[in-house]
């Protein structure tokens, strides 16, 4: 049917205008980033859709009309937080949030009257659409709380003729109004708000009128004390204050600004963490543990007791953290040359051959390098350029291409421009036949985009997962741990745990998991135990003979591997009497006995039900 496809078509591209959509930094950035959020999770249903060879009933293009229109407001509505005025938003918050709870349960009821059994998709999708309808019901039902000490700062600024300095820093601050060009785009913000008379009350017009004119004396006053005496206040902070020691980096020794959590259990700046593992360290610095993992965890909490210990001292949090990399060197210069990359990226738009390849190799060491220049290299407009050189069909070319985009993926905020660009379908591609170095490349930077939880979805439906398993079975020892890495991260997505095991995992993970001088054990459990927690993964392992090597490994292996073991032994033991019968054949309950005693706090849970599992059956 013309007409559904259609909607499915603008259904598309509503959610990517709103993917596209700027990170917002006012009081609305909570309902705003989890809007954006749930309705970018909504994606792949209406790709299965355009891709489907189904034709859909007259009930289920009435829903999809009824998303269309539900969608649709929710991008004016997110347009409007970004655009807007924020001191409006702030002084109606409670209607602002009211507008976001309407919004939502207008896309739940829209979600709810699709009968997704009549439509053609897979069963991973299903199952992501079931988990993105649970967010917005959970989103109804939640109401955002307020900010009162805002709300408190707001009262006491409007009140007051001459309000203290300190409030009204707070102030700007927390509406992302800390500049004088903040300010003129907040005046212009009012003063569209005026000419369009939609919804605006104009009793707030004097009052924001003032209070924006406070903030603006505020902030150019702000700028000339801190012109003066920057310095001498730097020194007086640093002399009077002791950073408590949990909020240092163990790395840098500095205050940090973005906590990350290693495997573990370690906190980290996440740029000096970062370093580290690019420098190719597999384990923990502060403790020497091997590393299971290479994925970074924002600390959240901790970020927010940094904030409120900097707030209540009159410290700043650094806007840039210490530089990890020239602390040995002592320094302090690591600004990009922007000149060099525009003229890098002309070369890559408009150059022959030879000066694309020396172009991107250049972009790819520039990327490497430091923060400054990732940053600088996405802001230029590098990302799609290079996303298009990943099919050139000089082998160096594109070698150079996705590992210049794995460096710029370091910054966070570049996985969505990547992502976006349209790189994934492409980085699999390079990753099924590129040169070695380049495949190694491409699943390490499919494991970096996959931090973000909905780029697992999009990934394991590029038929990135085959490839990463040949990766893992026929790569040199760097690239069988990256594709390792990345099939780890990937699986925390339930539908990713089906394709790995279809796609033959258990079979190589079996032999690497056997071949003790192989180097890839560790790999190789942690993946079986994420996989056996899944009852398609429990299946297939449990016939691949695994009882005596798991029964070895929980008797003589490393403290992480033991654990792992142990857990892949309770879910093939958990309701299967053979799989019990044999582990306690080769010895388990004396293994287990002892790893009750001396593992992990994990090992032990699994060791105490496994050696119940053992004794009922006696």
């Amino acid at each position: 049917m013309d007409e559904a496809k259609e909607i499915v078509k603008h259904l598309l591209e509503i959610v990517k205008e709103i993917s596209g959509f700027p990170e917002c930094g006012n009081t609305s950035k909570k309902l705003y980033s989890n809007l954006v959020r749930r309705v970018k999770l909504l994606s792949p249903l209406f790709e299965d859709l355009k891709d489907s060879e189904g034709v859909l009933g007259e009930e289920e293009v009435r829903a999809l009309v009824s998303l269309k229109v539900a969608l649709a407001s929710a991008k004016e509505i997110l347009r409007s937080v970004i655009e807007g005025s924020k001191l409006y938003q702030a002084l109606q918050k409670e209607d602002t949030a009211k507008r976001f709870q309407e919004v939502s349960e207008q896309i739940e009821k829209a979600l709810d009257a699709i009968c997704y059994g009549k439509l053609d998709i897979s069963e991973e999708v299903l199952e992501q659409i079931e988990l993105v309808h649970a967010q917005f019901k959970r989103a109804i039902e939640r109401k955002d709380s307020p900010d009162l000490q805002l709300q408190m700062d707001l009262l006491m600024a409007q009140n007051d003729k001459d309000p203290n300095i300190v409030i009204l820093k707070r102030i700007s601050e927390k509406l992302h109004l800390r500049t004088i060009n903040d300010l003129k785009k907040e005046s212009l913000a009012l003063h569209e708000l005026v000419v369009s008379e939609e919804g605006y009350p104009g009793d707030y017009l004097d009052e924001m009128s003032s209070l924006l004119k406070k903030l603006k004396e505020s902030v150019i006053s702000d700028k000339l004390d801190a012109d003066a005496s920057e310095g001498e206040n730097r020194f007086m902070k640093q002399r009077s204050l002791v950073i408590p020691d949990d909020f240092r980096c163990p790395i840098s020794l500095e205050l940090m600004k973005d906590p990350v959590i290693v495997s573990t259990g370690q906190t980290y700046e996440r740029s000096c963490i970062q370093k580290w593992l690019d420098a190719g360290h597999k384990t923990c610095p502060k403790t020497q543990q091997t590393l299971s993992h290479t994925a970074l965890t924002p600390n959240y909490v901790l970020k927010s007791l940094i904030t409120q210990w900097c707030e209540s001292n009159g410290v700043e949090l650094p806007k840039k953290q210490a530089n990890c990399r020239n602390k040995k060197s002592g320094s302090c210069n690591s600004d990009c040359d922007r000149a060099a990359i525009t003229t890098l990226l002309q070369k890559l738009m408009n150059g022959n051959l030879e000066e694309q390849r020396a172009s991107t190799g250049e972009l790819r060491l520039l990327a490497k390098r430091n923060a400054d220049n990732r940053i600088c290299i996405a802001e230029a407009g590098a990302i799609p350029l290079l996303v298009e050189l990943l099919s050139s069909h000089d082998p160096r070319t594109q070698e150079h291409a996705v590992t210049a985009l794995l460096n710029l993926s370091i910054h966070e905020p570049n996985k969505g421009t990547i992502v976006n660009a349209g790189a994934i379908p492409d980085i699999v591609d390079v990753l099924k036949s590129g040169s070695m170095e380049a495949r190694e490349n491409a699943a390490a930077t499919l494991f970096s985009l996959s931090v973000v939880d909905e780029n697992k979805v999009a990934i394991g439906a590029a038929g990135a997962i085959p490839a990463l398993i040949n990766l893992l079975c026929q790569g040199s020892p760097r690239g069988k741990k990256d594709a390792a890495t990345a099939i780890f991260n990937l699986s925390i997505y339930q539908g990713n745990k089906v394709r790995a095991v279809r796609a033959g995992i258990v079979v190589p993970l079996m032999r690497l998991l056997m071949d003790a001088g192989g180097g890839m054990v560790d790999e190789a459990l942690a993946i079986l135990a994420i996989l056996a927690s899944h009852q398609e993964g429990k299946m297939v392992i449990g016939q691949a003979e695994p009882i005596p090597i798991l029964v070895e490994v929980i008797k003589s292996g490393s403290p992480r591997n033991r654990e792992n073991a142990a857990a892949v032994l309770w879910s093939l033991c958990t309701g299967d009497v053979q799989h019990i019968k044999s582990a306690k054949e080769l010895g388990a309950g004396e293994a287990l006995q002892e790893l009750l005693e001396h593992g992990t706090d994990r090992a032990k849970r699994k060791a105490g039900n496994l050696l119940e599992l053992v004794r009922t059956d006696s």
